[in-house]
């Protein structure tokens, strides 16, 4: 425990780190220029080496450091502190008139983000793209829920999509986003919120592939009612079609193995049905899987597997 107190006021004593700081470019000095209290000289040494990634980052930089990040030529960097909280008003002013379009958004979200938490949501939510499947970081104790609802009525899509990706969101602001017309605002509603509604969810399964496997697992993603996307292009849809125990005639004909599998899979067929799919190869393992096979018949079939 003393040791552990020793380390975290060293990494607060921008003298300690200067003393102890490895050689710039190691992974080890990315992490203390990134996390730790830095020195005038330490900063220098940054700016003349162009190591200045970390400096963006870290919640320590000194407000003349950050003035200068935000004036650097590499779009990257400016992106990275044109929504801090802490950056200047001169300096956001410059670069909401910024060249790069995601610096010049960047900076105008900066007056409605007030503290280090909700710079971290909103870093973490814009540095993920559309088919991004990691999960949005929860610091703690977070943003308000006020917050949140503020960034629900933003005129900011950059800012709903912070909110859609919160799965606190209150059900009648989720009411709303699921109708935004933003796609990103849909997507996340639906990949993080456990209101989000079920066409929404279906939808989302359709037109990002990306997300499908989270989706599935959702107690709110619908299971019937999906005949309409018996006859659509992609397969794993019709795939999620064939399932559908409403389904007249289940697509045994396909000429995708997944959806031949899921149809045979399809509660709906009888047993007798599923001895003929059972005997072709194209069907058995869905027939095999099918929660109408009668009890002797799995037993029979597994007796089979194990003896065979």
């Amino acid at each position: 425990m003393r040791k552990a107190a020793r380390d975290g006021n060293r990494q607060l004593d921008p003298e300690a780190v200067e003393a102890e700081l490895p050689p710039l470019g190691t992974r080890y000095a990315w992490s203390v220029l990134g996390t730790c209290a830095l020195s005038p000289a330490v900063v220098e040494r940054c700016f003349a080496a162009d190591e200045v990634q970390p400096l963006a980052r870290n919640r320590h930089t000194p407000a003349a450091a950050l003035a200068r990040l935000a004036r650097h030529p590499d779009a990257g960097i400016r992106r990275l502190v044109a929504a801090r909280p802490d950056l200047g008003p001169e300096a956001v002013a410059e670069l909401r008139r910024d060249p790069d379009e995601d610096v010049r958004m960047r900076a105008r979200l900066q007056p409605s983000i007030r503290t280090r938490d909700e710079f971290a949501v909103v870093d973490w939510v814009l540095g993920h793209s559309l088919d991004c499947t990691c999960p949005i970081m929860k610091p703690t104790p977070g943003p308000s829920p006020d917050w949140y609802a503020t960034c629900a009525a933003s005129g900011e899509p950059a800012l709903r999509r912070v909110a859609a990706s919160w799965p606190g969101l209150p059900a009648e602001l989720v009411g709303t986003l699921a109708r935004d017309e933003d796609e990103e605002v849909r997507i996340r509603l639906a990949c993080h919120h456990p209101l989000a509604p079920p066409h929404l969810l279906l939808d989302v399964f359709v037109t990002r592939p990306a997300h499908r496997p989270h989706l599935l697992t959702l107690p709110a993603f619908p299971r019937t009612g999906l005949t309409h996307l018996i006859g659509h292009p992609d397969p794993g849809v019709r795939a999620l079609a064939a399932a559908d125990p409403a389904l007249p005639e289940p697509p045994l004909g396909d000429p995708d193995d997944a959806v031949r599998r899921a149809a045979a899979a399809n509660p709906a067929l009888t047993p007798e049905s599923l001895e003929t799919l059972l005997a072709d190869l194209r069907t058995a393992e869905g027939a095999a899987a099918n929660p109408s096979l009668p009890v002797p018949r799995m037993h029979a079939l597994l007796d089979h597997c194990l003896t065979a």
